[in-house]
């Protein structure tokens, strides 16, 4: 009696089971569908929408590569025009270093021209102060032998009594009474140069 109603419980089991996994399980025509249209998507994606992609994408590489080609150039350009740069400002240190030597070198003759000029200059002043001097005492003296020797041919024509009309007495008194006057005037001068030799031996 128990035997059937447990093959029939059994039976049961295995159909509700059976149901249970047909409704997780898809059925034959729908796997076969989905793939049938996943296939259909992919082809499409691959044939249309990948290569605007890759398009894309190697737009931006290029892009990319281009601007890190411009940045490298732009570097480049960067570094040569720095070195350039350097190169002109050694040129132009060494140039002023130059003209600022041959500015001294030019100034130090100019100078030593003008001290030149202004020695010669000088020395032309000197020389033409002691002609003048010279002229100036020649005819001072020549003055004063006139004086003097008007004046020592009357005083001596008092002292001796008689007139010195002679000439060449005149002439002989006035020297000899000039020469008189110079040893005379040389005296207080060896006197004093003599008292200057003393004294800068002193010193000494």
């Amino acid at each position: 009696m128990n035997s059937p109603l447990t093959a029939t419980n059994a039976d049961v089991l295995a159909a509700e089971e059976e149901t249970t996994a047909n409704l997780l399980l898809p059925h034959t025509y729908d796997i076969v569908w989905s793939l049938v249209i996943v296939v259909i998507v992919g082809l499409v994606f691959y044939r249309y929408v990948l290569p605007k992609f890759q398009a894309v994408l190697d737009e931006r590489t290029a892009k990319i590569e281009g601007g890190i080609a411009q940045a490298e150039k732009a570097q480049e350009e960067a570094a040569e025009a720095l070195k350039e740069y350097h190169q002109q400002l050694a040129e132009a240190r060494a140039d002023a270093a130059k003209t600022r030597e041959e500015a001294r070198a030019e100034g130090t003759a100019i100078i030593a021209e003008l001290r030149t000029k202004a020695q010669d200059e000088a020395s032309r002043i000197v020389e033409t102060a002691h002609r003048q001097i010279e002229a100036e005492r020649q005819t001072a003296a020549v003055s004063l032998r006139t004086e003097v020797g008007a004046l020592a041919t009357e005083l001596a024509s008092k002292i001796v009594g008689e007139s010195l009309q002679d000439s060449a007495r005149q002439s002989r008194v006035v020297d000899r009474f000039l020469d008189e006057l110079e040893a005379a005037g040389d005296e207080p001068r060896t006197a004093q140069t003599a008292s200057a030799g003393s004294s800068a031996g002193k010193e000494g």
